[in-house]
Protein backbone atom coordinates (compact mmCIF):
# COMPACT_ATOMS: atom_id res chain seq x y z
CA UNK A 1 0.00 0.00 0.00
CA UNK A 2 1.34 3.45 -0.87
CA UNK A 3 0.57 6.79 0.70
CA UNK A 4 0.51 9.99 -1.33
CA UNK A 5 1.33 13.54 -0.25
CA UNK A 6 4.84 12.77 0.96
CA UNK A 7 7.20 15.73 1.03
CA UNK A 8 9.77 15.94 -1.72
CA UNK A 9 12.22 13.03 -1.76
CA UNK A 10 15.56 13.71 -0.09
CA UNK A 11 17.40 11.80 -2.79
CA UNK A 12 17.52 14.98 -4.88
CA UNK A 13 19.67 16.82 -2.35
CA UNK A 14 22.95 18.18 -3.72
CA UNK A 15 26.33 17.20 -2.33
CA UNK A 16 26.75 20.68 -0.90
CA UNK A 17 23.47 20.53 0.96
CA UNK A 18 24.26 17.05 2.30
CA UNK A 19 27.61 18.29 3.57
CA UNK A 20 26.01 21.25 5.35
CA UNK A 21 25.30 20.68 9.06
CA UNK A 22 21.73 19.64 9.74
CA UNK A 23 19.61 21.61 12.23
CA UNK A 24 19.18 20.24 15.75
CA UNK A 25 15.70 19.32 16.88
CA UNK A 26 14.03 21.85 19.15
CA UNK A 27 12.01 21.23 22.30
CA UNK A 28 8.83 21.93 20.31
CA UNK A 29 9.82 19.26 17.76
CA UNK A 30 10.45 16.76 20.57
CA UNK A 31 6.93 17.28 21.90
CA UNK A 32 5.60 17.11 18.35
CA UNK A 33 7.25 13.72 17.89
CA UNK A 34 5.70 12.71 21.19
CA UNK A 35 2.25 12.98 19.60
CA UNK A 36 2.98 9.64 17.91
CA UNK A 37 3.52 7.91 21.27
CA UNK A 38 0.50 9.72 22.63
CA UNK A 39 -1.52 8.00 19.91
CA UNK A 40 -0.12 4.60 20.88
CA UNK A 41 -1.23 5.28 24.46
CA UNK A 42 -4.76 5.87 23.21
CA UNK A 43 -4.67 2.60 21.25
CA UNK A 44 -3.49 0.64 24.28
CA UNK A 45 -6.56 1.89 26.13
CA UNK A 46 -8.84 0.56 23.37
CA UNK A 47 -7.47 -2.97 23.50
CA UNK A 48 -6.64 -3.39 27.19
CA UNK A 49 -9.09 -0.90 28.69
CA UNK A 50 -12.28 -1.33 26.69
CA UNK A 51 -12.23 -4.42 24.49
CA UNK A 52 -10.99 -6.70 27.27
CA UNK A 53 -13.97 -5.88 29.51
CA UNK A 54 -16.43 -6.07 26.61
CA UNK A 55 -15.22 -9.60 25.90
CA UNK A 56 -14.96 -10.79 29.52
CA UNK A 57 -17.81 -8.99 31.30
CA UNK A 58 -20.33 -8.31 28.52
CA UNK A 59 -19.95 -11.19 26.06
CA UNK A 60 -18.86 -13.70 28.74
CA UNK A 61 -15.92 -14.96 26.72
CA UNK A 62 -13.50 -16.92 28.97
CA UNK A 63 -10.67 -14.77 30.30
CA UNK A 64 -7.98 -17.05 28.86
CA UNK A 65 -9.47 -16.73 25.37
CA UNK A 66 -10.05 -12.98 25.63
CA UNK A 67 -6.59 -12.22 27.02
CA UNK A 68 -4.85 -14.74 24.78
CA UNK A 69 -6.26 -13.33 21.55
CA UNK A 70 -5.54 -9.71 22.53
CA UNK A 71 -2.00 -10.63 23.62
CA UNK A 72 -1.18 -11.83 20.10
CA UNK A 73 -0.33 -8.26 19.13
CA UNK A 74 2.47 -8.39 21.73
CA UNK A 75 3.66 -11.90 20.86
CA UNK A 76 4.66 -10.78 17.35
CA UNK A 77 7.27 -8.40 18.83
CA UNK A 78 10.24 -10.36 17.34
CA UNK A 79 9.05 -9.24 13.89
CA UNK A 80 10.25 -5.72 14.69
CA UNK A 81 13.80 -6.84 13.82
CA UNK A 82 12.80 -7.65 10.24
CA UNK A 83 10.67 -4.51 9.99
CA UNK A 84 13.53 -2.36 11.26
CA UNK A 85 15.87 -3.87 8.71
CA UNK A 86 13.28 -3.26 5.98
CA UNK A 87 13.11 0.43 6.79
CA UNK A 88 16.93 0.58 6.73
CA UNK A 89 17.34 -1.17 3.40
CA UNK A 90 14.23 -0.32 1.37
CA UNK A 91 13.11 3.31 1.61
CA UNK A 92 9.66 4.32 0.36
CA UNK A 93 9.96 7.20 -2.12
CA UNK A 94 13.38 7.97 -0.70
CA UNK A 95 12.30 7.98 2.95
CA UNK A 96 13.53 5.25 5.29
CA UNK A 97 11.05 5.90 8.11
CA UNK A 98 8.07 8.11 7.20
CA UNK A 99 6.49 5.79 4.62
CA UNK A 100 6.59 2.79 6.96
CA UNK A 101 5.22 4.83 9.88
CA UNK A 102 2.25 6.15 7.90
CA UNK A 103 1.47 2.88 6.14
CA UNK A 104 1.61 0.94 9.42
CA UNK A 105 -0.79 3.34 11.10
CA UNK A 106 -3.31 3.19 8.23
CA UNK A 107 -3.28 -0.61 8.30
CA UNK A 108 -3.58 -0.79 12.10
CA UNK A 109 -6.75 1.32 11.98
CA UNK A 110 -8.25 -1.14 9.48
CA UNK A 111 -7.12 -4.23 11.42
CA UNK A 112 -8.41 -2.93 14.75
CA UNK A 113 -11.88 -2.14 13.41
CA UNK A 114 -12.10 -5.55 11.69
CA UNK A 115 -10.95 -7.28 14.89
CA UNK A 116 -13.87 -5.73 16.79
CA UNK A 117 -16.30 -7.10 14.18
CA UNK A 118 -14.85 -10.57 14.78
CA UNK A 119 -15.35 -10.05 18.53
CA UNK A 120 -19.10 -9.57 17.99
CA UNK A 121 -19.27 -12.77 15.95
CA UNK A 122 -17.35 -14.67 18.63
CA UNK A 123 -19.68 -13.32 21.31
CA UNK A 124 -22.74 -14.48 19.35
CA UNK A 125 -21.27 -17.95 18.82
CA UNK A 126 -20.71 -18.62 22.56
CA UNK A 127 -24.26 -17.73 23.65
CA UNK A 128 -25.42 -21.32 23.43
CA UNK A 129 -22.12 -22.80 24.64
CA UNK A 130 -18.72 -23.33 23.09
CA UNK A 131 -18.78 -24.80 19.59
CA UNK A 132 -16.57 -25.44 16.59
CA UNK A 133 -17.79 -22.10 15.22
CA UNK A 134 -16.52 -20.42 18.39
CA UNK A 135 -13.12 -22.03 17.91
CA UNK A 136 -12.91 -20.79 14.33
CA UNK A 137 -13.86 -17.25 15.34
CA UNK A 138 -11.25 -17.40 18.11
CA UNK A 139 -8.57 -18.41 15.63
CA UNK A 140 -9.58 -15.59 13.28
CA UNK A 141 -9.56 -13.08 16.16
CA UNK A 142 -6.06 -14.20 17.19
CA UNK A 143 -4.94 -13.75 13.58
CA UNK A 144 -6.47 -10.26 13.44
CA UNK A 145 -4.63 -9.18 16.57
CA UNK A 146 -1.39 -10.70 15.27
CA UNK A 147 -1.81 -8.63 12.08
CA UNK A 148 -2.64 -5.60 14.22
CA UNK A 149 0.58 -6.17 16.16
CA UNK A 150 2.57 -6.39 12.93
CA UNK A 151 1.04 -3.09 11.77
CA UNK A 152 1.92 -1.43 15.07
CA UNK A 153 5.49 -2.78 14.81
CA UNK A 154 5.70 -1.65 11.16
CA UNK A 155 4.98 1.86 12.42
CA UNK A 156 6.57 2.02 15.88
CA UNK A 157 9.87 0.31 14.97
CA UNK A 158 10.75 2.80 12.19
CA UNK A 159 9.57 5.55 14.54
CA UNK A 160 12.06 4.39 17.17
CA UNK A 161 14.74 4.38 14.48
CA UNK A 162 13.65 7.89 13.46
CA UNK A 163 14.30 9.10 17.01
CA UNK A 164 17.87 7.87 16.64
CA UNK A 165 18.19 9.37 13.15
CA UNK A 166 17.10 12.89 14.13
CA UNK A 167 18.95 13.17 17.46
CA UNK A 168 22.52 13.35 18.69
CA UNK A 169 24.14 11.74 21.71
CA UNK A 170 23.70 14.83 23.88
CA UNK A 171 19.95 15.26 23.31
CA UNK A 172 18.75 11.72 22.62
CA UNK A 173 17.92 10.85 26.23
CA UNK A 174 15.89 14.04 26.57
CA UNK A 175 13.97 13.23 23.39
CA UNK A 176 13.24 9.67 24.50
CA UNK A 177 12.11 10.89 27.94
CA UNK A 178 9.65 13.39 26.45
CA UNK A 179 8.31 10.90 23.93
CA UNK A 180 7.83 8.22 26.62
CA UNK A 181 6.02 10.68 28.92
CA UNK A 182 3.67 11.53 26.04
CA UNK A 183 2.69 7.84 25.94
CA UNK A 184 1.36 8.19 29.49
CA UNK A 185 -0.45 11.40 28.52
CA UNK A 186 -2.12 9.47 25.71
CA UNK A 187 -3.45 6.89 28.16
CA UNK A 188 -4.92 9.64 30.35
CA UNK A 189 -6.46 11.51 27.41
CA UNK A 190 -7.81 8.28 25.93
CA UNK A 191 -9.39 7.30 29.25
CA UNK A 192 -11.12 10.68 29.65
CA UNK A 193 -12.39 10.90 26.07
CA UNK A 194 -13.30 7.21 25.96
CA UNK A 195 -15.30 7.53 29.17
CA UNK A 196 -17.32 10.38 27.66
CA UNK A 197 -17.97 8.46 24.43
CA UNK A 198 -19.12 5.37 26.34
CA UNK A 199 -21.58 7.21 28.59
CA UNK A 200 -25.10 5.80 28.43
CA UNK A 201 -24.03 2.44 27.02
CA UNK A 202 -26.68 -0.28 27.39
CA UNK A 203 -26.71 -3.88 26.15
CA UNK A 204 -28.76 -2.67 23.17
CA UNK A 205 -26.42 0.18 22.27
CA UNK A 206 -23.15 -1.57 23.16
CA UNK A 207 -22.19 -2.67 19.65
CA UNK A 208 -22.80 0.62 17.77
CA UNK A 209 -21.14 2.74 20.48
CA UNK A 210 -18.05 0.50 20.67
CA UNK A 211 -17.88 0.37 16.86
CA UNK A 212 -17.90 4.17 16.77
CA UNK A 213 -15.17 4.30 19.41
CA UNK A 214 -12.98 1.88 17.42
CA UNK A 215 -13.52 3.96 14.30
CA UNK A 216 -12.99 7.46 15.72
CA UNK A 217 -9.98 6.72 17.94
CA UNK A 218 -7.80 4.96 15.31
CA UNK A 219 -8.53 7.72 12.76
CA UNK A 220 -7.62 10.36 15.35
CA UNK A 221 -4.40 8.47 16.13
CA UNK A 222 -3.59 8.36 12.41
CA UNK A 223 -4.00 12.13 12.32
CA UNK A 224 -1.65 12.50 15.31
CA UNK A 225 0.87 10.25 13.57
CA UNK A 226 0.93 12.41 10.44
CA UNK A 227 1.09 15.61 12.47
CA UNK A 228 3.98 14.20 14.52
CA UNK A 229 6.17 13.09 11.62
CA UNK A 230 5.34 15.22 8.55
CA UNK A 231 8.58 16.75 7.27
CA UNK A 232 10.67 15.61 10.25
CA UNK A 233 12.77 13.05 8.39
CA UNK A 234 13.59 15.41 5.53
CA UNK A 235 14.65 18.24 7.82
CA UNK A 236 16.46 16.48 10.66
CA UNK A 237 17.47 12.93 9.69
CA UNK A 238 21.19 12.18 9.94
CA UNK A 239 20.76 8.66 8.57
CA UNK A 240 22.47 9.34 5.21
CA UNK A 241 25.39 11.11 6.89
CA UNK A 242 26.30 8.29 9.25
CA UNK A 243 28.73 5.91 7.60
CA UNK A 244 28.53 3.52 10.56
CA UNK A 245 25.08 2.39 11.57
CA UNK A 246 24.12 3.47 15.07
CA UNK A 247 23.35 0.44 17.20
CA UNK A 248 19.61 0.43 17.87
CA UNK A 249 17.60 -1.38 20.48
CA UNK A 250 15.16 -2.78 17.90
CA UNK A 251 17.84 -4.83 16.08
CA UNK A 252 18.34 -7.47 18.77
CA UNK A 253 17.19 -11.02 17.96
CA UNK A 254 15.48 -13.18 20.60
CA UNK A 255 18.38 -15.66 20.72
CA UNK A 256 20.90 -12.86 21.12
CA UNK A 257 18.72 -11.27 23.78
CA UNK A 258 18.66 -14.42 25.89
CA UNK A 259 22.44 -14.87 25.59
CA UNK A 260 23.05 -11.27 26.63
CA UNK A 261 20.62 -11.38 29.54
CA UNK A 262 22.09 -14.59 30.94
CA UNK A 263 25.74 -13.80 30.16
CA UNK A 264 26.84 -13.96 33.81
CA UNK A 265 25.44 -14.83 37.22
CA UNK A 266 24.63 -11.21 37.99
CA UNK A 267 23.02 -10.47 34.62
CA UNK A 268 20.88 -13.61 35.04
CA UNK A 269 19.75 -12.51 38.52
CA UNK A 270 18.98 -8.99 37.36
CA UNK A 271 17.17 -10.31 34.28
CA UNK A 272 15.11 -12.63 36.51
CA UNK A 273 14.18 -9.64 38.67
CA UNK A 274 13.11 -7.60 35.63
CA UNK A 275 11.12 -10.54 34.25
CA UNK A 276 9.28 -11.26 37.51
CA UNK A 277 8.67 -7.53 38.01
CA UNK A 278 7.20 -7.11 34.52
CA UNK A 279 4.92 -10.14 34.74
CA UNK A 280 3.72 -9.10 38.21
CA UNK A 281 2.96 -5.57 37.00
CA UNK A 282 0.97 -6.67 33.97
CA UNK A 283 -1.06 -9.66 35.22
CA UNK A 284 -3.82 -7.15 35.96
CA UNK A 285 -3.95 -5.82 32.37
CA UNK A 286 -6.91 -7.89 31.16
CA UNK A 287 -8.83 -8.04 34.46
CA UNK A 288 -8.78 -4.64 36.22
CA UNK A 289 -11.65 -3.10 34.23
CA UNK A 290 -13.80 -6.29 34.38
CA UNK A 291 -13.12 -6.28 38.15
CA UNK A 292 -14.62 -2.79 38.34
CA UNK A 293 -17.59 -3.93 36.25
CA UNK A 294 -18.45 -7.15 38.01
CA UNK A 295 -17.49 -6.42 41.63
CA UNK A 296 -18.40 -2.72 41.85
CA UNK A 297 -21.20 -2.64 39.27
CA UNK A 298 -19.57 0.19 37.32
CA UNK A 299 -20.76 1.03 33.83
CA UNK A 300 -18.55 0.42 30.81
CA UNK A 301 -17.71 4.15 30.71
CA UNK A 302 -16.84 4.32 34.43
CA UNK A 303 -14.61 1.26 34.36
CA UNK A 304 -12.78 2.49 31.25
CA UNK A 305 -12.25 5.83 33.00
CA UNK A 306 -10.30 4.37 35.93
CA UNK A 307 -7.27 4.17 33.62
CA UNK A 308 -6.87 7.94 33.95
CA UNK A 309 -6.06 7.52 37.66
CA UNK A 310 -3.30 5.07 36.77
CA UNK A 311 -1.99 7.54 34.19
CA UNK A 312 -1.99 10.41 36.68
CA UNK A 313 -0.19 8.21 39.18
CA UNK A 314 2.55 6.96 36.89
CA UNK A 315 3.37 10.48 35.67
CA UNK A 316 3.61 11.64 39.27
CA UNK A 317 5.62 8.57 40.26
CA UNK A 318 8.18 9.14 37.51
CA UNK A 319 8.55 12.80 38.51
CA UNK A 320 9.05 12.22 42.24
CA UNK A 321 11.40 9.32 41.58
CA UNK A 322 13.82 11.37 39.53
CA UNK A 323 13.73 14.51 41.67
CA UNK A 324 13.09 13.31 45.24
CA UNK A 325 13.42 9.58 45.91
CA UNK A 326 16.44 8.43 43.87
CA UNK A 327 18.70 11.33 44.97
CA UNK A 328 17.97 10.45 48.60
CA UNK A 329 17.87 6.64 48.58
CA UNK A 330 19.72 5.57 45.42
CA UNK A 331 18.37 3.56 42.49
CA UNK A 332 18.57 0.05 43.94
CA UNK A 333 16.92 0.97 47.24
CA UNK A 334 14.26 2.96 45.34
CA UNK A 335 13.53 -0.10 43.15
CA UNK A 336 13.14 -2.21 46.31
CA UNK A 337 10.78 0.39 47.72
CA UNK A 338 8.82 0.31 44.46
CA UNK A 339 8.38 -3.46 44.72
CA UNK A 340 6.98 -3.20 48.26
CA UNK A 341 4.72 -0.25 47.42
CA UNK A 342 3.32 -2.03 44.36
CA UNK A 343 2.62 -5.19 46.39
CA UNK A 344 0.78 -3.04 48.95
CA UNK A 345 -1.28 -1.43 46.19
CA UNK A 346 -2.49 -4.81 44.96
CA UNK A 347 -3.57 -5.65 48.50
CA UNK A 348 -5.37 -2.30 48.62
CA UNK A 349 -7.22 -3.20 45.39
CA UNK A 350 -8.39 -6.44 47.03
CA UNK A 351 -9.46 -4.50 50.15
CA UNK A 352 -11.45 -2.06 48.00
CA UNK A 353 -13.37 -4.98 46.49
CA UNK A 354 -13.98 -6.51 49.91
CA UNK A 355 -15.43 -3.24 51.23
CA UNK A 356 -17.21 -2.36 47.93
CA UNK A 357 -15.71 1.14 48.17
CA UNK A 358 -15.32 2.73 44.72
CA UNK A 359 -13.36 5.65 46.16
CA UNK A 360 -10.86 3.24 47.67
CA UNK A 361 -10.54 1.45 44.31
CA UNK A 362 -9.74 4.71 42.52
CA UNK A 363 -7.22 5.60 45.23
CA UNK A 364 -5.64 2.15 44.92
CA UNK A 365 -5.34 2.53 41.12
CA UNK A 366 -3.83 6.01 41.55
CA UNK A 367 -1.28 4.71 44.08
CA UNK A 368 -0.60 1.71 41.82
CA UNK A 369 0.31 4.19 39.09
CA UNK A 370 2.61 6.09 41.45
CA UNK A 371 4.35 2.91 42.64
CA UNK A 372 4.63 1.66 39.04
CA UNK A 373 6.32 4.92 38.09
CA UNK A 374 8.70 4.66 41.02
CA UNK A 375 9.52 1.02 40.25
CA UNK A 376 9.93 1.17 36.48
CA UNK A 377 11.87 4.43 36.51
CA UNK A 378 14.33 3.26 39.15
CA UNK A 379 14.68 -0.24 37.68
CA UNK A 380 15.41 0.99 34.16
CA UNK A 381 17.79 3.66 35.48
CA UNK A 382 19.57 1.01 37.53
CA UNK A 383 19.85 -1.19 34.45
CA UNK A 384 21.44 1.60 32.44
CA UNK A 385 23.84 2.41 35.27
CA UNK A 386 24.89 -1.20 35.69
CA UNK A 387 25.62 -1.74 32.00
CA UNK A 388 28.82 -0.54 30.38
CA UNK A 389 28.31 2.24 27.84
CA UNK A 390 29.59 0.18 24.92
CA UNK A 391 27.05 -2.59 25.58
CA UNK A 392 24.15 -0.49 26.87
CA UNK A 393 22.31 -0.45 23.54
CA UNK A 394 22.57 -4.22 23.26
CA UNK A 395 21.45 -4.84 26.83
CA UNK A 396 18.51 -2.41 26.66
CA UNK A 397 17.49 -3.83 23.27
CA UNK A 398 17.64 -7.37 24.64
CA UNK A 399 15.53 -6.38 27.59
CA UNK A 400 13.07 -4.49 25.39
CA UNK A 401 12.34 -7.61 23.35
CA UNK A 402 12.13 -9.83 26.44
CA UNK A 403 9.83 -7.30 28.12
CA UNK A 404 7.40 -7.29 25.19
CA UNK A 405 7.11 -11.07 25.35
CA UNK A 406 6.85 -10.96 29.16
CA UNK A 407 3.95 -8.50 28.93
CA UNK A 408 2.20 -10.74 26.42
CA UNK A 409 2.69 -13.76 28.69
CA UNK A 410 1.41 -11.78 31.68
CA UNK A 411 -1.74 -10.77 29.76
CA UNK A 412 -2.52 -14.42 28.96
CA UNK A 413 -1.65 -15.55 32.49
CA UNK A 414 -3.93 -12.89 33.98
CA UNK A 415 -6.88 -14.17 31.96
CA UNK A 416 -6.04 -17.79 32.84
CA UNK A 417 -5.83 -16.98 36.56
CA UNK A 418 -9.23 -15.31 36.36
CA UNK A 419 -10.73 -18.42 34.75
CA UNK A 420 -9.11 -20.56 37.46
CA UNK A 421 -10.56 -18.27 40.11
CA UNK A 422 -14.03 -18.60 38.59
CA UNK A 423 -13.67 -22.39 38.80
CA UNK A 424 -12.51 -22.30 42.43
CA UNK A 425 -14.83 -19.61 43.81
CA UNK A 426 -18.49 -18.80 43.33
CA UNK A 427 -18.15 -15.06 43.92
CA UNK A 428 -16.48 -12.83 41.30
CA UNK A 429 -14.63 -10.91 44.04
CA UNK A 430 -12.53 -13.91 45.03
CA UNK A 431 -11.88 -14.89 41.41
CA UNK A 432 -10.44 -11.46 40.65
CA UNK A 433 -8.65 -11.28 44.00
CA UNK A 434 -6.67 -14.39 43.05
CA UNK A 435 -5.03 -12.40 40.24
CA UNK A 436 -4.18 -9.42 42.44
CA UNK A 437 -2.83 -11.60 45.26
CA UNK A 438 -0.59 -13.43 42.80
CA UNK A 439 0.72 -10.05 41.65
CA UNK A 440 1.48 -9.04 45.24
CA UNK A 441 3.39 -12.28 45.82
CA UNK A 442 5.25 -11.77 42.54
CA UNK A 443 6.37 -8.31 43.67
CA UNK A 444 7.70 -9.77 46.92
CA UNK A 445 9.65 -12.32 44.86
CA UNK A 446 11.03 -9.50 42.69
CA UNK A 447 12.11 -7.71 45.88
CA UNK A 448 13.94 -10.85 47.04
CA UNK A 449 15.73 -11.20 43.68
CA UNK A 450 16.76 -7.54 43.69
CA UNK A 451 18.37 -8.02 47.11
CA UNK A 452 20.69 -10.57 45.50
CA UNK A 453 21.95 -8.10 42.88
CA UNK A 454 25.48 -7.04 43.75
CA UNK A 455 26.23 -3.76 42.03
CA UNK A 456 30.01 -4.11 42.24
CA UNK A 457 30.01 -7.69 40.97
CA UNK A 458 27.62 -6.73 38.16
CA UNK A 459 29.88 -3.92 36.99
CA UNK A 460 33.01 -6.06 37.02
CA UNK A 461 31.57 -9.26 35.52
CA UNK A 462 28.71 -8.21 33.25
CA UNK A 463 30.84 -6.02 30.99
CA UNK A 464 33.24 -8.87 30.19
CA UNK A 465 30.46 -11.45 29.87
CA UNK A 466 28.31 -9.38 27.50
CA UNK A 467 31.38 -8.42 25.47
CA UNK A 468 32.24 -12.11 25.14
CA UNK A 469 28.76 -12.86 23.83
CA UNK A 470 29.05 -10.13 21.22
CA UNK A 471 32.53 -11.26 20.18
CA UNK A 472 31.33 -14.85 19.71
CA UNK A 473 28.55 -13.60 17.43
CA UNK A 474 31.05 -11.74 15.29
CA UNK A 475 33.29 -14.77 14.86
Amino acid sequence: MTIDNFPESPEGLTAASVAAPLPRITLFTMFRLGLFQMGLGVLSLLTLGVLNQVMISELRIPGTIAAGTIAMYQFVAPARIWLGQMSDAKPIRGYHRTGYIWTGMVLQAICLFLAVQVVWQLGTSVVGGWSMQSTLWTGLLALMFALYGLCISASSTPFTALLVDVSDEDNRSKLVGIVWAMLMVGIVVGAIVGQRMLLGTTPETLQPIVNRLFLVFPLAVLGLCILATLGIEKKYSRYALRSVAVEREDQITLGRALRVLTASRQTAIFFSFLLVMTISLFLQQPVLEPFAREVFGMTLAESAGINKYWGYGILGGIAITGFLIVPRFGKQRTAKLGCLLTAACFLLVVLSGFTQNQGLLKLAVLLFGVSSGVLTNSAVSLMLDLTAAETAGTFVGAWGLAQALAQASATVAGGALLDLGRQLFQQPFWAFSLVFLCEAMGMLLAFALLRRVNVQEFRTSAKKAIAAVLENQLD
